[in-house]
Formats: C-alpha cells, sequence, structure tokens
C-alpha cells in the first residue's frame, strides 16, 4: 500500500506546491493542506496544532522546512511522523529522491590526519582545543609538529592528553630524537622516517610513514618499504606531493607509479603544500586531490588548517573524502553527492523564474514585503506593486520606508544578502543567512529569531481573529 502523506503549507504557497507534487509522479499518494496563513514559513508547531485538530487516513505529515520549533509535541498530539521537508518547495523532488537516489556519504576509505603545526610553541591546554576542533570536522589522527631546533619538553604530556580524547596521534619532525621519545610516549604514528632512519621503527611499535630520502627519489622510498615488508611491519608510504610550480604534475606521477607498484600498501598524501600554498580557495582543491585520492585509494591524508584562507580544510577534507569516495563505488561523476564544497556558487542558485515570482505577487493582499532572486535579479514585492533590479540602490525609492528605520534596516539586510546571492548564483531564502556549504558559520540567531517571532505573532494574531 502506498505511503499517505500530508503536506501543510501556506496560501501562497499552495499552487506552486501542487504543481511540484504533481510534476514528480510520485508512488505515494498525498494531500495538500493551507491552514490559513499566507507564508508557510510563519508556521509554528503550537499553530499548526490549533488549526490542524485532527488527521485521518495519513502515514506522514510534512510541515514547511522554515517551521521553527519542537515537531515532537505534534507526532505526540497526531500519533504519526512529523518531519520538516526542504526550505523551498521547489527541492521536494530530491528530498524524496526523485532527482535520483539519496547519496550514501558515510562511507570512506581515508583517514584524515590532522597537524597541530608549531606544537612546541602551543600549551597542553591549546593543543587539547585545536585536537577537539580538528576532532569535530571529522580528524581520527592528530599529528603534532615539531619545530627543527626548538625544545619540545611536554610532547609526552601533550601524547597523553590527546589520546585521551578518543583520538590517535602521530608526531611529525625529523628529528630521530623526538621520533624516539613521540614512539616512546606512545604516538601511534611518526611522521616521517626514510632509508637511513628506519632503525627508529625497530625502537618503538609507533606506525612508520616512509618518504624518499631525497626529494623525488622513488627508488630510495621503494628500498624502504621493501625494507618495511622484510620486516613485517605496518606503514604507510607518501612520495611527497610538491606545490605549485615545483613539480606538482611529476608528484601526481609519483604517487600513480607508487600505486602501480605497490597495488596493496597504505599510502599518505599530504595536501597542505597545495591548500596552504595556493591562493585559491581551498574546496576546489580539496575536491580535485580527493578525487585524485580516490581513484589511486590513498589510504590517509595530512591536511594542516594555518593560512586564514584554509581555515576549515580539515572539515573541507572529511565531505570531499565522502564524496568522492562515493561517486568511485558509484561509477558516477562526483555531481549531486553534497553541497558541501559548494561554497561560491550553488548548483540551482534560482529555484523561480521571474514569470512564477510575478504569479505569487498578484496573490498578495498585505504591506510586507516579501524578497526573492531570479536570473533576472532581485525581486521585492507586496500588495502595492512588484520592484525588479539587481541593485538595491535602485530599488529603495520604491519601498516607501523612510520614516520606517526598524523596517528600512531589516530590508538593508535582506537586500543585502539577496543581492550577494544574485551575484554570486546562490540561493537565497528570506530571513535565512546565505550557505557557504561546509565553510557555514553558525552564527548567533537570538537577532534573527526575536525578529521572526515578533513579525510571526502579529501576523498570526490577524490570522486566528478571521
Amino acid at each position: 500500500m502506498a505511503e499517505r502523506i500530508l503536506f501543510l503549507t501556506g496560501k501562497l504557497a499552495e499552487n506552486s506546491l501542487r504543481k511540484v507534487l504533481e510534476g514528480m509522479r510520485p508512488q505515494f499518494s498525498y494531500q495538500v493542506m493551507p491552514l490559513g496563513i499566507s507564508v508557510a514559513a510563519l508556521m509554528t508547531p503550537e499553530f499548526i496544532a490549533r488549526r490542524l485538530p485532527e488527521v485521518r487516513d495519513v502515514d506522514r505529515i510534512l510541515v514547511p522546512g522554515l517551521c521553527r520549533g519542537d515537531l515532537e509535541p505534534l507526532q505526540a498530539k497526531y500519533g504519526v511522523p512529523v518531519e520538516r521537508g526542504p526550505e523551498d518547495l521547489k527541492d521536494i523532488p530530491q528530498h524524496f529522491g526523485y532527482g535520483g537516489k539519496k547519496p550514501d556519504l558515510s562511507r570512506y576509505v581515508t583517514r584524515i590526519f590532522a597537524e597541530i603545526v608549531e606544537a612546541p610553541n602551543l600549551t597542553i591546554d591549546q593543543i587539547v582545543a585545536r585536537a577537539e576542533t580538528y576532532r569535530a570536522q571529522g580528524a581520527e589522527v592528530i599529528d603534532l609538529g615539531c619545530l627543527p631546533n626548538t625544545p619540545f619538553p611536554h610532547m609526552e604530556e601533550a601524547i597523553q592528553a590527546i589520546k585521551a580524547l578518543g583520538v590517535q596521534v602521530s608526531i611529525d619532525s625529523l628529528d630521530a630524537g623526538d621520533l624516539l621519545r613521540g614512539g616512546r610516549a606512545g604516538a601511534d604514528y611518526l611522521l616521517s622516517l626514510t632509508e637511513p632512519t628506519l632503525w627508529i621503527a625497530d625502537e618503538v611499535a609507533s606506525i612508520p610513514v616512509l618518504i624518499p630520502a631525497r626529494p623525488g627519489s622513488l627508488p630510495s622510498l621503494y628500498r624502504a618499504i621493501e625494507a618495511m615488508r622484510e620486516r613485517g611491519r605496518s606503514f604507510l608510504a607518501d612520495p611527497i606531493l610538491d606545490p605549485i610550480p615545483f613539480g606538482f604534475a611529476a608528484s601526481i606521477v609519483r604517487y600513480y607509479r607508487l600505486r602501480n607498484r605497490y597495488p596493496e600498501i597504505a599510502i599518505m598524501m599530504g595536501v597542505g603544500n597545495l591548500t596552504e600554498l595556493t591562493d585559491a580557495d581551498t574546496t576546489g582543491i580539496n575536491a580535485l586531490l580527493f578525487g585524485i585520492i580516490a581513484e589511486l585509494r590513498v589510504d590517509a591524508v595530512l591536511t594542516t588548517s594555518v593560512s586564514p584562507h584554509a581555515c576549515n580544510a580539515v572539515a573541507e577534507a572529511d565531505a570531499a573524502r565522502r564524496m568522492m569516495w562515493a561517486a568511485r563505488e558509484d561509477r558516477r561523476l562526483p555531481r549531486g553527492y553534497s553541497d558541501a564544497l559548494l561554497g561560491l556558487h550553488d548548483r540551482r542558485p534560482f529555484p523561480y523564474t521571474a514569470a512564477e515570482i510575478a504569479e505569487l505577487a498578484m496573490q498578495i493582499k498585505d504591506p510586507n514585503f516579501r524578497i526573492q532572486v531570479s536570473a533576472e535579479g532581485i525581486h521585492v514585492y507586496n500588495r502595492d506593486g512588484l520592484y525588479c533590479d539587481t541593485d538595491p540602490f535602485r530599488l529603495y525609492p520604491s519601498l516607501g520606508v523612510e520614516d520606517d528605520a526598524s523596517h528600512a534596516f531589516y530590508l538593508g539586510v535582506e537586500l543585502a544578502r539577496a543581492q550577494i546571492a544574485w551575484q554570486l548564483k546562490k540561493r537565497y531564502t528570506q530571513d535565512e543567512a546565505l550557505k557557504w556549504g561546509c565553510n557555514t558559520v553558525q552564527a548567533d540567531e537570538r537577532g534573527r529569531v526575536a525578529h521572526r517571532e515578533t513579525t510571526s505573532r502579529k501576523k498570526l494574531h490577524k490570522v486566528d481573529k478571521t
């Protein structure tokens, strides 16, 4: 028996919602119920409970995605699951998997080593704070980066403090003494050993990361690999990724050759030489690198988050490894999996055409301004008219808010967001902050929530009086 879904909406969105559902030809049966409110986003669970006394012959209730508040009381009242739909009704087909099957982003094979650079200069509390941040962003191993000729007297304490968080630890140094100390203190990995320093692996149980004895020397790396295999020891091998334009292309070839020669060994790639040393958005760099990483089945990456433009490199690495591995396993192009790496632009920035917005504007009977964005520009409308432009300053004279500072301030904020969205081809939703993929900062929403609640109370008071 087909699932029966009740879609709750507002008066203005009813026709659009019906068109979307009809176009889907869904395998479930549905009802569309407007609840006597113009703007669906202004619904609250309390309003729904008042306006929807009971439901029959329904398996699930879908409320608008911008409906805020706790839905548990509604589930208890109606006895069926109550969930939020997407923020924009045009995304309902994707919400139900009609834009293709819902991607599984839980799978990945590449582990993330997140380096805390210049660890000797940080206190234990500072090291732990950074480790917690990187772990929250997806890192499985915290790498303590040592410094040449710089004492690290609290290395042992730092290792134990990080391991107490439930994550593994690696020590990153070119000094044999640092590596020995780290291994004896319980570090899980040592970065990095070369052919002449393999003796360190005989002294400690830590898993070594092997690198060429000389830059670009694959033969020395091969000899180190064979020596560790003879010992029967686990290891990772890293041919070293070079920065642009100092051998980047050749270093990619080295990874390819290493994987072809040793199909079964664990390989590491340090991506910081690209993300940190290239003035370009790191989302795109990580997307490309992790595409290569997925194709070559690279087992671990070492990433850093030092430069301001690389401040979310760990979170981006987590998103990229999931997306690219899913694409590899599905034998599909890496499109339609996630918006996490679409920081500047969106794939579907303008869900409504200018004609559809004009149709909505004709239904408005109140003085409250609605703002939408299409490919043609920013649309502002209320009962007094519809105005469209790409420059908010040209819209302002038509809005009539010169004597209302509060309203003018609100419109200024929203029109600024709308202009940015139009310029960058991003999705805009009134009263919602713009989204920047995994680089979105969760801002304090108290001011926005207070504004919404004030607006909602005024409008719902008018609705309930009718």
